[in-house]
Order: C-alpha cells, then structure tokens, then sequence
C-alpha cells in the first residue's frame, strides 16, 4: 500500500499565475465598465441596456456584476458529435481535439504544387481528407470557392463537408439569412430541430471586430445561436501594435473585454447557451506590417487565454499546425509541430488552422497530414508515463539479470505495442532509407495526401437528405438572385 500515491502527472504547461489570471480579469472588468464596447445591431443593445448596462449611442458600457453572471450562467463544457449523432468530442478541461481553418483564398495543388485559388472540389478534397486522418478531429472548409457565387459559398462549402465526412464541423456564414439556411441541413441531416440541438454535429465560428467592436452581423448570429441553444466559437482575431496594445497583456485584455461582453449578450439571449471562448491574439511583424501565424508572442497569447478559459471555466479555442512558411518545408515543419505541442500541453480543446501556411492565406493539404502525424506523438507524450507495480517489471529485471536482454520476454511483448509508432516518420537505417528511395517527409506526406485522395470513400449521406440539401441550397440562391453553382 502507498499512501498520498497519484497515479499519474499529464504534462501541462501554464503561461500566466493565478495572480495574473485576476489581474487581467480585473483589468478586463474596467475596461467594460470605463471605455466599453460598440454594439452596431440595436437588438444586442437593447439586451444590454434592459440588463442594466449603460448605453450612450452605440457604445455600451457593462457594469461588473453582469459579466460574474454570464461566467455564471455559461456551461463549462460543450460537446460535440459526429454526424451519426454519437458524441466525439469534449469539449473541457485540458481535454485536445485538432482539425482544420477555414475560408483561405489559396491553396497549394496536391498535384502541381502551385498556388492558385481555392475550388468547391478542393472543399471536397479537404473533407475527404481529414475524414480518413485518424488524428484529426474536426474539419472546417480550408479554402474559399472561388468558383461558385460568393453570395452562398459558404452553404456549398457546409454542403461539402457534410456530404463527405462524418467528423464533427466546424463553419462560418456570411450572414443571418445564410446561418439559417446552414442549421436547417444540419436539422435535415440530424433528423429535426430537437435532435440537432440534444446532439449537435456542427458549431459556428464568428468574430468581434477588434477592437471592442460588435458588429451587426456577428452580433445576429450570435444572438439566433444563443436563442437556440446551439454551440459557438465567438472570438477576435486581432493584430496587437495594430487592433490592440502592442504587449501581451493589453492585446489579452482588449480580446477579453471582447469576448466577455459578447458572452453577456449570448446569456441575455439563452441563458445557458453553450459558449467556446479563446481566440487568436498574434502581433503585427513591424518590418513587415503584416499578420503572424507563427511568432513565439502569438503562441504565447494563445496559452494565456486558455489559462483564462479554465479560470472562467469555459472551453478554450485553440491552434493547430499553422505557419509563416509559403510552402510545406521544413519552416513549416518546426512551426507547426511547436503549435501542436504547445497547445497540447496547454489544454486548447478546439485546435483549429492545422494546415494553414502563407499567414493564414493558403491551405496545404501536405501541412494537415504532417499535422495528423504530430498530433499522435504529442498524444504520446501527453500519456506521460506510467508507475505501476507491472511497469517498473521489478521481477523481470531479477529474472534476465546483468547482460542479459529483455527481447524474449512475456513482458517486452505485453507491453511494446504501448509505444507510439509513426506512419510517415523514418526510423530505417540510411541503407534502407536509400533502398527504398531517399524519401524524405515531405515527400511521403505528399503521396500520402494523394492516396487518400484517389481511394478514401467517406460514407455518404441517404439520397434523400442529399436532395433536400440541394433544395436548401436552391432557394438560397433563389434569394440572393444568383443563377447557382458548380458542383
């Protein structure tokens, strides 16, 4: 017997102390009571105003009490499920779930490798993908078509996904009239309004507009996905030097005032709405004046937040293998495997972007197999080690003795298959590595991507819920008055 024994330590990493976690939640509180936030949709204002707020045109300044409320009122933990309606994710504590961005403009062709703009069966492409990669957890739609009218692109890109994998969803819609559209093929495909809302399948992403803004369009989203009470991602994307302070801790405090007073809107709306917090934080490159994907400050930034998610106990957005590198290549390589680790250890339960290099601006489906590979070995190291009478073999390493070996015994078979072995990773020797080649990653991630392509065949979706997806589609486009896209 061992007493005070814990079986087993979970490596985790923290950026901030209890301490600063309060202090930046302080700082957070005055700055929605003293400066506040733009609400541009007057429902949203009127929400606040009738919770006490004080409201000056479009400027709202919130008083304490009612964010500890909303804090209060949101679930700690959101799940999501696949779209058989079998839950697969969990959204809480340290708990890492990886999948793709969204909406790049470019891709590079698995084929030729040039960069061009993306196409609806690139969508396809990318579903497929990830639908076969046993490490990714969840797909958002990578590239933008260009090849379909901008008006319902995003109802493609959803039907796409939807028709293509059964992994959970993550989307983004142009508007209200659109999100609309959206939920009701995620109603067709669940089987009605409720089933859809007890297992959703599907979870929107929308944005403030930093800094401190609301805008009319995400504020309706929102507000309906609220009322419904279905998941949301509602986090900023900002630029710190140019959307916020350049430090840290103001980009920190401008992105928390955002996010908390949008959660106070979606808990006036529905209370109890499920509400994934977290967010992208990443800095202007001043020789440059452009955006970071990868910068040691944005990563940083990224962990911080998910210290502040566990201490409001909500979930937590987080990044993926994402990248500055214009291309697959071995910047690429080490930025991406850094995200992937660094958000592992600390806890960022929707990871999100594996596969985006050029900033943000270009989805590579080379990256999001490289991303998969990385994803099950830092799985691994997130095992940590086990302490146990079977595994310290104190009586094996008595029976084999000094210069003796371990490879015939009961307990090296037992046990060997618990360590993790890559699939795209080289352990050969160089003369075998030379045999069979002189591959290197790069390439064999690039055969792999192509693979999947030609012979992975997701399980599709009942024809008469394709059809009806086609009907949503229809009318959509009989709205907006475009002719309608190519499949």
């Amino acid at each position: 017997m061992r007493s005070n024994f814990k079986v087993q330590l979970t490596p985790h990493f923290r950026v901030l102390s209890d301490d600063q976690v309060e202090e930046l939640h302080l700082a957070t509180l005055e700055v929605l009571r003293r400066t506040g936030v733009a609400v541009k949709e007057p429902e949203g204002r009127e929400l606040l105003k009738k919770a006490g707020c004080w409201v000056d045109g479009e400027r709202v300044r919130l008083p304490a009490h009612l964010i500890e409320w909303a804090l209060a009122m949101a679930p700690p933990r959101v799940i999501l499920c696949d779209r058989n309606g079998r839950p697969a994710m969990f959204l809480e504590g340290y708990k890492v779930y990886y999948g793709t961005g969204s909406d790049c403009p470019y891709i590079i062709d698995p084929y030729t490798g040039e960069r061009r703009q993306g196409l609806l069966q690139d969508v396809v492409h990318f579903a497929r993908l990830v639908d076969a990669l046993p490490n990714t957890d969840f797909l958002m739609c990578m590239t933008m078509a260009s090849d379909i009218p901008a008006a319902v692109s995003d109802l493609y890109h959803f039907r796409a996904m939807l028709e293509n994998t059964t992994k959970p969803l993550c989307y983004t819609a142009w508007n209200l009239d659109n999100l609309k559209d959206i939920l009701a093929m995620c109603e067709a495909v669940a089987g009605g309004e409720e089933a859809f809302q007890r297992n959703p399948f599907a979870i929107l992403y929308a944005e403030p507009i930093s800094p401190l803004q609301h805008t009319i369009e995400g504020t309706q989203k929102l507000l309906h996905m609220a009322r419904k009470h279905l998941p949301v991602i509602y986090t900023p994307g900002m630029m710190t030097g140019a959307a916020a302070p350049i430090t840290s801790a103001g980009g920190l405090i401008v992105a928390n005032a955002e996010m908390l007073s949008g959660l106070v809107m979606a808990q006036l709306a529905g209370e109890g709405a499920p509400f994934v917090y977290g967010g992208g934080v990443t800095l202007m490159d001043m020789s440059t004046m452009g955006v970071t994907y990868a910068s040691p400050e944005f990563m940083l930034n990224t962990c911080a937040l998910a210290d502040m998610a566990r201490h409001y106990r909500l979930p937590v957005f987080g990044f993926g293998a994402c990248s500055d590198s214009k291309c697959f290549d071995q910047q690429a390589a080490l930025e991406g495997g850094l995200w992937v680790l660094l958000t592992a250890l600390s806890g960022g339960n929707l990871a999100h972007d594996a596969g985006y290099i050029n900033s943000g601006l270009t989805a590579s489906m080379e990256m999001t197999v490289m991303n998969d590979e990385a994803v099950g070995l830092v799985r691994r190291i997130l095992g940590g080690v086990e302490v146990s009478d079977e595994t310290m073999a104190l009586d094996v390493i008595d029976q084999v003795g000094p210069g003796g070996h371990f490879l015939g015994e009961d307990h090296t078979y037992r046990h060997f298959r618990e360590n993790w072995f890559p699939k795209l990773l080289d352990r050969s020797n160089y003369e075998t590595w030379k045999d069979n080649g002189a591959l290197t990653l790069g390439d064999r991630i690039g055969a792999k991507v192509r693979q999947i392509l030609e012979t992975h065949q997701p399980e599709p979706l009942a024809e008469n819920i394709k059809a009806e997806l086609e009907n949503i589609i229809s009318r959509a486009e009989e709205r907006v008055g475009t002719k309608g896209g190519q499949r």
